[in-house]
């Protein structure tokens, strides 16, 4: 009799444990970038009941100034004193057809230094200003509707 190697069973199901593991290095690689694709400084945005949809703000050629709790400002992603936002935002204004500015300031920011900005942002010739913030979380239900009286008995 001759010798004839037997096939071992087939497995039908898939192997997970080397996608577990190549799905594992994509997360991890994607919460260490994601963080660098921000256009512009994190700030903890102040939160309204009723804001407005600016979809322009999330533009590449966007202008954005935010305003740290700490009174740091940042243009886009560049730290910038309080007395050189004039001179930067005319000279980035200068070509572009949409001169809107946005502000996005931290819901702790002085409310000095978030004037201040905006005065500075008035003198470069600005007139269109935008200021971000985000929705509250919280939904806030409707009152109940009044009862009716209920009648009384005479």
């Amino acid at each position: 009799m001759a010798y004839k190697p037997q096939a071992g069973a087939q497995m039908a199901a898939p192997n997970v444990i080397p996608m577990a593991d190549i799905m594992l290095v994509l997360l991890i690689i994607f919460m260490v970038v994601t963080p660098m694709l921000q256009k512009t400084h994190q700030v903890d945005l102040a939160s309204v009941s009723d804001p407005r949809d600016m979809k322009d703000a999330d533009k590449d050629d966007a202008i954005v100034v935010a305003v740290t709790r700490d009174g740091s400002i940042y243009l886009g992603n560049t730290k910038t004193k309080k007395e050189d936002i004039t001179g930067q935002i005319k000279d980035q204004i200068a070509n572009k057809l949409d001169k809107t500015v946005y502000v996005k300031s931290d819901a702790r920011a002085k409310y000095g230094d978030v004037v201040a900005v905006v005065d500075e942002i008035r003198s470069a010739g600005v007139d269109q200003l935008g200021l971000l913030t985000e929705q509250n979380q919280e939904r806030r239900t409707p009152p109940p509707p009044p009862s009716a009286a209920s009648p009384s008995a005479d």
